[in-house]
């Protein structure tokens, strides 16, 4: 029974925050209907999950699509949110339309953010927020108008999108990727340069939280006293404790991978990294798990290398499923070279895996040699090179295995799990105060 006495001390006040969420809905199932399914997962899972955060210790209103009303309401049927009020926004017909492409749906997110501003304006009249949070879209280079112009502290962030090809790996790119990344970096430079609104983004954020260097390097010198780095995935904590797989000594070794098959994840180096390390006499084995444009040239990759019988290829896998997998294998090979968050090596970690992956973006930010080996990203052929390499001292060494795998685990229960980040925001709102010049 609590201590109602007049000695005690008064609760804290729960402070009230506006959180800006364009993406934002529970992991979409069984009951997930129309455009909830082709909404960002990865941003809406991260919406749903920091919001979820947030409010256990503050109350929270929330700006987000229409779109994803579906969604909320099928998390809010199962007891999730509850407390938590939404409000959904979208246009009339004619921005609509610059949702459907990718090239376009940065402008409707543009449009969108203006929505969102004046729509968290008649709620601060009415509410009086005490901080406004902007959280999805997790993108550096385009503007929250909330963060810009609502009269409160803002914090603005996790945020990634400043991860680049590195040197030397562009002209490895089919043409359509080419004009992608292109596009892609152009978007960026506009996005940086010329927006008024996100330069007074950062001017007013009292803190700026960031998921990899590369991001956090694209801020000028003067703003990175209030970048903060925080991860822009996270797993539940029963998730990153399920018990491991037993391993037979002396059993092939098991390698996997797993992601959407296009250019830029790079899997054909893994796959040619495989090759050399099972040239070597190594007993050991290669799944890939995804689905994708790359599927047809790595199928051809597998053959041209005679790697068939010891390369398999598995369809998308529900979660659960390739956590299963997970850890029934040995290490994780990903060779993403413009990867911002990496989730799925996160999962890797969780699920007792060495990583072996490029020193760059997320999975740069997230691998420590305690549970994984990193490879710099300094030329298509050595990056094959640093992997085989890899997979052989890890082959060799079966405690070095076990050692990494338990520290993986620690690592992804130390800071992964969604009650630690949500702990870790609630320091980060304590720490900027509240009140005051926004």
């Amino acid at each position: 029974m609590p201590d109602l006495s007049p000695s005690s001390s008064p609760s804290p006040r729960r402070r009230k925050v506006l959180v800006s969420a364009f993406a934002c809905h529970p992991p979409s199932g069984a009951g997930a209907v129309g455009e909830e399914k082709i909404l960002g997962s990865g941003e809406s899972i991260l919406g749903w999950n920091l919001v979820k955060q947030i409010a256990r210790s503050n109350d929270v209103w929330v700006v987000t699509q229409l779109r994803n009303k579906s969604g909320v309401e099928r998390g809010k049927a199962a007891g999730e949110m509850t407390g938590v009020e939404f409000r959904f926004i979208d246009f009339p017909l004619w921005p609509r339309v610059l949702w459907h492409h990718q090239i376009t749906l940065h402008f409707y997110y543009y449009f969108w953010q203006i929505r969102a501003w004046r729509t968290g304006r008649k709620l601060h009249r009415r509410v009086g927020f005490d901080l406004a949070h902007h959280v999805t879209f997790a993108n550096y280079w385009m503007p929250s108008f909330i963060g810009a112009f609502l009269p409160v502290p803002f914090v603005w962030g996790p945020m990634g999108g400043g991860q680049r090809t590195p040197k030397g790996f562009f002209k490895g790119y089919p043409l359509i990727g080419k004009l992608e990344d292109i596009e892609r970096g152009v978007s960026q430079w506009i996005g940086r340069t010329l927006l008024w609104s996100r330069r007074r983004c950062m001017k007013r954020a009292r803190a700026i939280l960031v998921c990899n260097g590369d991001t956090r390097e694209k801020f000028p010198k003067r703003y990175q006293p209030k970048i903060r780095d925080f991860p822009v995935t996270g797993m539940e904590a029963d998730d990153a404790s399920l018990p491991l797989a037993p391993r037979e000594p002396g059993s092939p070794l098991r390698i996997l991978t797993s992601g959407r098959l296009v250019f830029w994840k790079n899997f054909a180096a893994a796959v040619e990294a495989f090759a050399r390390f099972s040239a070597g006499g190594a007993e050991a084995s290669f799944t890939i798990v995804g689905e994708g444009p790359e599927s047809g040239r790595l199928n051809d990759l597998v053959d041209g290398l005679n790697l068939r019988g010891l390369v398999r290829f598995v369809p998308w896998l529900p979660q659960k499923d390739l956590w299963k997998l997970m850890r029934s294998c040995d290490i994780f090979l990903y060779p993403s070279l413009r990867e911002g968050g990496g989730a799925v090596v996160v999962e890797a970690m969780a699920n007792g895996l060495p990583v072996v992956c490029l020193d760059s973006a997320g999975p740069g930010f997230h691998i420590q040699e305690g549970w994984g080996i990193k490879i710099a990203p300094v030329d298509p052929p050595l990056i094959v090179r640093g992997m085989a390499e890899a997979l052989q001292k890890l082959a060799a060494d079966a405690a070095l295995r076990r050692s990494m795998s338990a520290a993986a685990r620690e690592r992804a229960q130390d800071v992964y799990v969604w009650d630690r980040l949500g702990e870790r925001i609630e320091k980060i709102y304590a720490s900027i105060g509240e009140k005051g010049r926004g």
